[in-house]
């Protein structure tokens, strides 16, 4: 078992009649712990989010009283809501490689706009500008390598972003891609990515023993930025762990607090955003996690592959799977896809069919991703002038790429990381079978080097035609969204996909794999085109998957000009993909868990911003 061996907490506060600072700059500890503070200032959230529950059980104090003499009397009652700690190993806009990224930055504040507190934990991979130093810092044990980590807070959007410190996480992260948090190229990780993640989940603190950084974090950061919320959050927690490198979290909730008596009503959510990344480690790694023989047959594991190791091993995710209390997934096609058998499972079928597994799409940044301000785009639109606005943009898009410009041509975009799950191999196989046809085609990602070099190589076989830029491109990618007339996405397996989302958003009517969240999201023939379902084997392309390629941007491009697309572009633009409906499901899912306290939160929008943000000096 991990041992702590050292651990401080240092709260800063104000002297009377100093000016407060925001966030922990100014902290005090109170003796109330997460909850909702009425203040001068009643608004429609404070109407509709207050009960008449006490103050922490903890306290002794009287309702409304304070410890500390130079903060502001406030009444102090519960709120409706849950407290939501988030763990991942990549938060956007700070890191970011995909959609777990993008979920962590979307989905949270959607959950604190319905009056929940919320807070994510992931590591701290860049010297964050915005994220402040806490000063708690922790010393750990990891059998005989002793580790220290700190705490850094930022709040915006109406959440906690907590960041776990350690040179471990920051000096493998070169630049702010995002490119390398997991390994130094596409393809490889690093050697010691367990150990990594181990360390995110296994921070410590006062109790003096080893506990997870996100277990750790509700209770002993005192949080004050929130003005419905002062201090910690508390022991009635819901954790939302994401994916294997977060999988440990229940066991350690169990073993080290729940056999104690902490965090009793506490409960986790398991999320998979992608099964094919399970956290597969050699079963003698099992001593390295600190956990007690009776969770061995949790991570047991064997499979037909020699990686890392040949025959038995431990699992990561398939203990998340078992150990966890709710198993969710990022579309409801998707967790279809995971009980169908062991194709698609990825081995874990079996495991999934004894929990149970519950699917909700994702949503989008709707700020973000907006054709009416865009900021990359020159000319802003929305339905009712997205045809001639299109226009304009397409002949943009080809002048910036280098192709003829002719804003009568059909242009379809490609954008995505270059490797078999996107199917960008099968792609470039299918260009030869329709470019013959009135159309060019742009393809934009990054990804493993073979298929760089083939998208790269295209201008060179097809100059008129085709075009592939192998760069991490912001810019570029909104132009193409606005700028293309079809978005295709020849996926071999898509868990839930945002470009669909964004292209739809756009005006741009996406032609789809038929797997996952694009069968949710994508209707045939009213929002887009159904190339149905392509072989999941990625050692090679599958000619019947080149030809379904090929036999629907045909069928696509014969309602080029057509009242049909102008109708399918209409329909794209009217759907809701922000993370409204995708929150309420959430909500409610995270509600039957029955954590004390929960109640519902409140129907609403977010408002941004809800609290001053932390702007650190470099």
């Amino acid at each position: 078992m991990a041992t702590v061996t050292a651990s401080q907490l240092n709260c800063y506060g104000t002297s009377s009649g100093q000016a407060q600072m925001g966030g922990l700059r100014n902290q005090s500890m109170m003796t109330h712990s997460g909850l909702r503070s009425l203040n001068m200032v009643v608004d429609r959230l404070q109407v509709k989010t207050t009960s008449s529950r006490s103050v922490s059980r903890k306290s002794g104090k009287k309702e409304g009283q304070n410890t500390v003499t130079d903060m502001p009397s406030t009444k102090i009652i519960c709120g409706l809501g849950m407290n939501l700690v988030f763990l991942a190993s990549e938060v956007g806009p700070w890191s970011k490689t995909g959609g777990l990224g993008d979920v962590l930055g979307g989905l949270p504040p959607a959950m604190a706009a319905k009056g929940h507190r919320v807070m994510t934990v992931s590591p701290r991979y860049d010297q964050y500008k915005d994220a402040w130093d806490t000063n708690v810092s922790v010393e750990l044990k990891l059998g005989d390598i002793t580790e220290t980590v700190r705490f850094f807070h930022c709040y915006k959007r109406g959440v906690d972003r907590v960041f776990v410190d350690h040179p471990m996480f920051l000096e493998k992260v070169w630049g702010k891609t995002g490119s390398k948090i997991y390994g130094p190229t596409t393809g490889l990780d690093y050697q010691d990515n367990q150990l990594r993640f181990s360390l995110l989940c296994q921070a410590s603190d006062h109790l003096m023993f080893p506990i997870f950084a996100a277990l750790e974090a509700p209770r002993v950061l005192n949080l004050n930025s929130n003005k419905y919320f002062s201090g910690p959050y508390g022991e009635d927690v819901v954790f939302i762990a994401n994916d294997w490198h977060t999988a440990l979290l229940p066991c350690y909730l169990e073993t080290m607090y729940q056999s104690r008596g902490i965090y009793t009503n506490a409960k986790v959510a398991f999320c998979i955003h992608n099964i094919a990344y399970q956290g597969r480690f050699a079963f003698s790694d099992f001593s390295l996690l600190n956990l007690p023989d009776e969770f061995k047959s949790s991570f047991d594991f064997i499979d037909g592959y020699n990686k890392p190791v040949k025959g038995r091993k431990i699992n990561w995710m398939k203990a998340g799977i078992l150990e966890s209390d709710r198993v969710l997934t990022v579309s409801p096609y998707y967790a279809e896809e995971l009980l169908s058998g062991k194709e698609k499972g990825v081995e874990l079928d079996n495991i999934i069919r004894k929990t149970g597994i519950t699917g909700i799409i994702n949503g989008m940044d709707v700020q973000e991703w907006n054709p009416v301000t865009d900021k990359y785009i020159d000319v802003k639109y929305d339905a009712e002038t997205v045809t001639e606005a299109k226009s304009l943009l397409k002949e943009a898009l080809q002048a910036e790429v280098g192709l003829p410009v002719d804003r009568n041509i059909p242009l379809i975009g490609f954008i995505g990381r270059l490797e078999e799950q996107k199917g960008s191999d099968i792609l470039v196989e299918a260009i030869s079978k329709f470019v013959g046809e009135n159309v060019q085609i742009v393809i934009l990602g990054t990804g493993k080097k073979a298929m760089e070099k083939q998208i790269e190589e295209l201008e060179i076989i097809y100059p008129d035609k085709a075009r592939g830029v192998a760069k991490f491109n912001i810019p570029l990618a909104h132009m193409l969204i606005a700028g293309a007339d079809f978005m295709l996405i020849p996926s071999r397996f898509e868990p839930c996909g945002l470009i669909q989302l964004h292209a739809m958003r756009y005006g741009t009517v996406p032609i789809v794999a038929s797997t996952g969240g694009l069968v949710d999201t994508v209707k045939e023939g009213f929002t887009g085109f159904q190339m149905g379902a392509f072989n999941v084997e990625c050692k090679a392309v599958d000619p019947a998957d080149v030809d379904a390629i090929a036999i629907n941007v045909e069928r696509a491009l014969a309602t080029y000009g057509t009242p049909a697309l102008k109708e399918m572009i209409q329909n794209c633009m009217a759907q809701d993909f922000s993370w409204k409906e995708p929150a309420r499901l959430w909500e409610k899912m995270l509600l039957s868990l029955g954590v004390t306290g929960s109640e519902a939160g409140i129907e609403g929008d977010e408002i941004a911003p809800q609290a001053k943000e932390n702007v650190a000096t470099p």
